[in-house]
């Protein structure tokens, strides 16, 4: 802060400083050629060629008395060719003029002045007026009518010899002013952001406790970057929390088939059971629930990526219903479930068909883990769009749980038992699979507990309706 308020004194300095050395400059310009100016009218109007009298000796000795009160630096009278534009000494023409010190005949424009313009200008430290008039002067024998140019010259006032102290001071002023306010700020500012920093890398180290302290005052910036790490650091130590709760979760999915597995297998290996056949059953099964487990696994890291893709097309609703139920009536029997579809009418949605079946038929696979006695599939086309639901008539959701439900990581959560009994084996990540392929389809889910806990739980997608789809030109095929 203060070296950038240093380069704005500095810049704004040179500025003022050359502003008013351009200003001192026009003034002194200004009064020169007024002097000038007054000096060739009177001499112009008064002159007197009798008597051999020499008015540029007469202008010149004026000069020499003139120079104290005027304050000039310098002073000549010379001559100038018109025809030519050349200057010359008048007592001698054949000589070149003697001008102020500091000139040059170039500097005063001979030909401005032989259109009897007055010029004036600054040439290096030296501010110049010429005014011409025309006389005449005795030159030998004969008097003839010449054009004269008076020139003055005054050393340029310096601005920074009067400004300069001035500005010196004030400039000291200022800086001294700046440097305490940077240190008020700095202090104030660059704390937060220290404390902001050693808890960051506390949070890197492991640290998901740590916590900026923001008291009463901290300006909003600051208090809003104190906010966004401590939730950072609370949704870190959160996921924390549910990845070690998800892995657990799944460790114990895993090591539940594997401990039937290797007891069965010892039991064949070593004799101890008298029916082989359902060991080996009771084996395939479990083997079965783990590939399925690690298939969901694999499934979700690929959805999650998006590495799949989807071949949108218009699907019927019902009969992708209608499939589900089919396949899942044997299940269900075994359960004492009954599976029914409600659908009166076609529903046409804009989906992929392979995918549809797959969120449909984790759905139900979910309804018959809860259901008591019934699960209901129904397709319906309202004013909202196309829908489908799967209701069961199981122990319910409780209200805090509905928005977690197709979180993947909220297999670690408590779910209700059915009958006194745990729900069948799954793996647990069949409805966050269906929420990020919905999501692929540009659908929603979500989950309904009607009555609460033990009045039943209702799944509802939101599909985008077949005739979102651009038209399909005659002869082709929808991809």
């Amino acid at each position: 802060m203060v070296a950038m308020v240093l380069a704005t004194l500095i810049l704004s300095g040179l500025t003022s400083l050359a502003l008013a050395q351009n200003a001192a400059d026009s003034q002194t310009r200004k009064e020169l050629v007024h002097e000038a100016q007054a000096l060739a009218t009177t001499f112009e109007r008064e002159a007197v060629t009798a008597n051999g009298s020499d008015p540029a000796k007469a202008l010149r000795t004026l000069l020499l008395a003139l120079r104290a009160p005027l304050r000039l630096d310098g002073s000549a009278v010379v001559g100038l060719r018109p025809l030519t534009g050349t200057l010359f000494q008048p007592a001698a023409p054949r000589q070149a003029p003697a001008l102020p010190a500091g000139l040059r005949a170039a500097d005063l424009d001979p030909t401005a002045l032989s259109q009897d313009e007055t010029v004036s200008g600054r040439a290096g430290s030296v501010v110049f007026a010429a005014v011409p008039f025309s006389t005449e002067i005795q030159l030998g024998a004969v008097p003839r009518r010449v054009t004269l140019v008076i020139v003055l010259s005054r050393r340029a006032p310096s601005s920074l010899a009067t400004a300069g102290p001035w500005f010196a001071v004030s400039a000291l002023v200022i800086l001294a002013v700046a440097g305490l306010v940077a240190y008020r700020l700095g202090r104030r500012f660059v704390a937060p952001v220290r404390a902001a920093q050693e808890v960051t890398s506390r949070i890197a180290a492991g640290d998901l406790d740590a916590r900026v302290p923001a008291p009463p005052g901290t300006d909003p910036e600051l208090a809003g970057l104190a906010e966004s790490v401590n939730a950072m650091a609370a949704n870190l130590a959160q996921a924390k929390g549910a990845e070690r709760q998800f892995l657990q979760s799944v460790s114990h999915e895993l090591r539940t088939p594997l401990t039937s597995i290797r007891g069965f297998a010892e039991a064949i290996e070593d004799g101890a059971t008298a029916d082989a056949t359902a060991a080996a059953a009771v084996i395939a099964s479990e083997a079965r629930r783990l590939e399925r487990l690690v298939g969901d696994l694999l499934g979700l890291a690929t959805f999650e990526a998006r590495r799949f893709t989807l071949h949108i097309q218009p699907v019927e609703l019902s009969a992708t219903l209608s499939a589900a139920a089919s396949a899942f009536a044997p299940s269900a029997g075994e359960l004492g479930v009954s599976l029914a579809v409600e659908s009166r009418h076609p529903v046409w949605v804009a989906a992929d068909p392979d995918r549809l079946a797959q969120v449909v038929a984790n759905l139900v696979e979910n309804a018959l883990r809860f259901a008591r006695s019934s699960v209901a599939l129904s397709a319906s086309a309202g004013p909202e769009g196309p829908r489908l639901a799967v209701s069961d008539d199981g122990p319910g959701i409780a209200p805090a749980d509905l928005p977690h439900v197709f979180d993947r990581l909220f297999v670690a959560r408590s779910v209700p038992q059915r009958n006194g009994s745990a729900p069948p084996g799954g793996s647990g990540l069949g409805l966050a699979i269906v929420a990020e392929l919905v999501a692929a389809m540009g659908g929603a889910v979500r989950a309904e507990s009607p009555t609460g806990p033990g009045g039943g739980t209702r799944m509802v997608v939101a599909l985008r309706p077949a005739a979102s789809l651009p038209p399909t030109p005659a002869g082709t095929a929808r991809a």
